[in-house]
Order: C-alpha cells, then sequence, then structure tokens
C-alpha cells in the first residue's frame, strides 16, 4: 500500500532549519558524527549529514523527514536513521550567480496524516527568451513509495516574476505560508535592477500575497488594479531572504542592504520599504543612498546592521529546549558566519547576542521537539554541512 511505503519512507525524525551572494569555497568537512561543545555558547553541535550547495530546507511534520533544496536542481532527505535518499521530477533550473533551485516548503494542513501524497512549493530561477531569467513558483504532488526514493508528480509553475531580466541575483523566492493556511506569501527580489522596486506593474522587489493555487488573494491592497499589481502585498524591498510570522501572526521579512543596510522589517500591507529611494546602506561603488531617517513617509526598519550580516534565513524560536530564547528571531550569517539573535520589542528589535561558527550559515529551522537544525553554505560538494544545535549540558 502505498501510504504504508510513504510512512516508511518518512521514517520519524525531529528536524528544522533557512540569503544572498556566492558561497564561501572550501569549507572543512568534519566527521559526520562529530560532536563538539562551542565555548562560550548554550548550545551543543553536532555535523549529521553533509549537502552540495544547499539553500532551503524544510521538515515533513507528520514524519519529522527533512527535506533539503541544492541549488544545482536536487532535492535531498535524510531519514531518522541519517541516510540520505533523493527525489526525482524537480523542475529544470537556470544555475548561475545566485540562481537555481530555492526554497521549498510543505502546503498547511496536511500535517500528521498517512497520505499517499503530500503537496509542496518550490521556488527556482527560471530561464526566459534570449538572456532573461526570474523565479517560478511550483506546486506538486510529492510522493514516497520506496525508502530512499520519492518523486514530484504534477508539477505545475502557479506564479512568476514578472518581468523576466537579465542578470543572475537577487531572486529571493522564499516563501511562507500564514499561520491559518490560507495565503501564500513570495518574496520577489529586485533582481538588481534597483527601480522596478517602486513600479507597481512590476512584481519584482515586492512581497506578494497568494491564495495556495497562485491567483492573486482577495483583500490585498492594490486588488482591482490588474496583474501583477493585484498580487502585491508590500512594494520598495531589495532582496529578501527570509519570511517568517512571529507568535503574534504578524510577518516579518530579512533583506540583504548593498554596502551596508541589511534589514530586518515588519511587513504590513501596502507600505513601501524605501529600496532604492532610502537605504541605511550606501552603493556599492561608494555612491551615498539618502537613509530611512530621510524619509518618514516610508515604512523604515525594525533594525539595520551596518557593517552587514549577510542574512541566509531566520525563525522565530517557540519552544522551551532553549527558554531564553523563547519569542526571539535566530538569524543566519553568511558575513557574520554563524547566528544572530534579535529580541523583538514591539514593532522595533533589537540584537541580543552573536554565536559565531566555522562557516557561513545558509538556513535555520526549528523541529518538533524544539532542536535547532542549520544548514551550511557550500559550493564545494559535501561541504555544506547539516548542524544540529542541542543545549548545552548544565555545568556541574
Amino acid at each position: 500500500m502505498i501510504a504504508a511505503r510513504l510512512v516508511t519512507a518518512l521514517s520519524p525524525l525531529a528536524v528544522m532549519l533557512a540569503s544572498c551572494g556566492s558561497a564561501a569555497t572550501g569549507e572543512k568537512s568534519s566527521p559526520s558524527q562529530d560532536t563538539r561543545a562551542e565555548t562560550g555558547t548554550p548550545f551543543r553541535v553536532e555535523v549529521a549529514a553533509q549537502f552540495d550547495e544547499p539553500w532551503a530546507i524544510a521538515v515533513d511534520r507528520g514524519s519529522g523527514t527533512l527535506f533539503v533544496t541544492e541549488r544545482k536542481g536536487t532535492i535531498r532527505f535524510m531519514l531518522a536513521d541519517r541516510r540520505i535518499g533523493t527525489v526525482s521530477g524537480v523542475p529544470k533550473v537556470d544555475y548561475g550567480g545566485q540562481g537555481g533551485l530555492g526554497d521549498i516548503v510543505f502546503a498547511p494542513g496536511e500535517t500528521g496524516r498517512q497520505l499517499d501524497r503530500r503537496t509542496v512549493y518550490l521556488s527556482w530561477a527560471e530561464a526566459g527568451e534570449g538572456d532573461t531569467r526570474g523565479a517560478a513558483v511550483g506546486r506538486a504532488d510529492l510522493v514516497c513509495d520506496e525508502p530512499l526514493k520519492c518523486r514530484l508528480d504534477n508539477l505545475k509553475v502557479i506564479w512568476r516574476q514578472t518581468p523576466k531580466v537579465t542578470g543572475r541575483g537577487h531572486y529571493s523566492h522564499r516563501l511562507a505560508f500564514s499561520p491559518d493556511g490560507k495565503y501564500l506569501f513570495v518574496a520577489s527580489g529586485d533582481r538588481q535592477k534597483f527601480t522596478p522596486a517602486q513600479d507597481m506593474k512590476a512584481n519584482l522587489g515586492k512581497i506578494v500575497r497568494l491564495l495556495p493555487d497562485g491567483t492573486p488573494a482577495p483583500g490585498n491592497p492594490f486588488a482591482g488594479k490588474g496583474s501583477p499589481t493585484d498580487q502585491i502585498w508590500s512594494y520598495g524591498h531589495r532582496n529578501v531572504l527570509g519570511l517568517a510570522f512571529d507568535a503574534n501572526g504578524r510577518l516579518w521579512d530579512l533583506e540583504h542592504g548593498p554596502a551596508g543596510g541589511d534589514e530586518l522589517n515588519l511587513v504590513k500591507p501596502g507600505a513601501n520599504y524605501g529600496w532604492p529611494l532610502v537605504s541605511d546602506g550606501d552603493h556599492y561603488d561608494g555612491k551615498p543612498i539618502p537613509r530611512h531617517s530621510t524619509r518618514p513617509d516610508l515604512a523604515a526598519p525594525a533594525i539595520s546592521w551596518n557593517p552587514v550580516i549577510a542574512p541566509g534565513d531566520f525563525i522565530f524560536y517557540s519552544a522551551e529546549r532553549f527558554p531564553q530564547w523563547k519569542g526571539q528571531a535566530l538569524i543566519t550569517g553568511l558575513v557574520a558566519t554563524g547566528l544572530v539573535r534579535v529580541r523583538i520589542d514591539g514593532e522595533k528589535a533589537v540584537e541580543e547576542a552573536r554565536y559565531p561558527m566555522e562557516n557561513r550559515i545558509r538556513d535555520i529551522v526549528q523541529d518538533g521537539a524544539g532542536m535547532i537544525w542549520l544548514i551550511e553554505d557550500g559550493e564545494v560538494p559535501g561541504s555544506g554541512r547539516l548542524l544540529k544545535l542541542a543545549p548545552s549540558a548544565p555545568a556541574g
């Protein structure tokens, strides 16, 4: 029976884990069972597995199996016994620069049921005509009828960045479902073209809100103004590489600034977050950009970083394993290699601590047992290590 085989393939595992820029190369790989205590940190780090250019990670909450996307266009998964399986039927991706296979999320509402099929959503860089490309989002059935083999059936593209443009940067393409499961939010980067972030006739530099089938959600701020304007939830974004809801159901984003000015934003419907009109950083050639403080009519970040941390993704921690972190944002760093912990104070945020690690950290998740999983960013085959964080043993 397929359902029974699915349960076998997606055997129990408590796991979870999540920017921009090229991966660092030459990271050293540790033995897969290496466990070490981090001096001055409240956690132990265990290396669980290794992947090739990983970008995103998702946990099937029904089984606990961990799925990882790799930028060249593969999806692999890890079972409880740490065997690694593969997923076939992955869409063809436009690999290069920051492009390739992107995010993966499971459809809400199917958790905990023994299903023959699970619904998953994927994002990737898709080639267009000539030398153009853009992000795409697709929905598919995930079927796992062998222990180490799954496949994507009925894959359908439900959303695309428009217009497709030249270049291979700032796709963003992070995905997040609203807590009630009714809406799919997609981060759409400015594709390094600047002005489309303010152009309401393009969906570049925006966060869009869709129904699960990819159509614009009713009640969007610019509904009735035609496509793609009717998709837009907020605009004036640069390169959003994290989307997450806090315990109060508020949406936050995490985005890269230029030379300085990385941001954590509380995302409100219809708000303009200012790019490229304002920033707390400057252009890479040194040309200044007016600061957020010069335009109080535009939405300002809850916190910004200069120098940058180059964030990968983030979560709001919600469990008891690390009680001192509950309700706080845990942000992965690519330049600030490791974790950055941020406390939310109303509509503002305050950095509380940094936890340096060996390599650039791309993604983060919290598992059902409250443990934290990270994945490193790495272009060298096998250099993207999956790391499990567990609370340090009490001193005694």
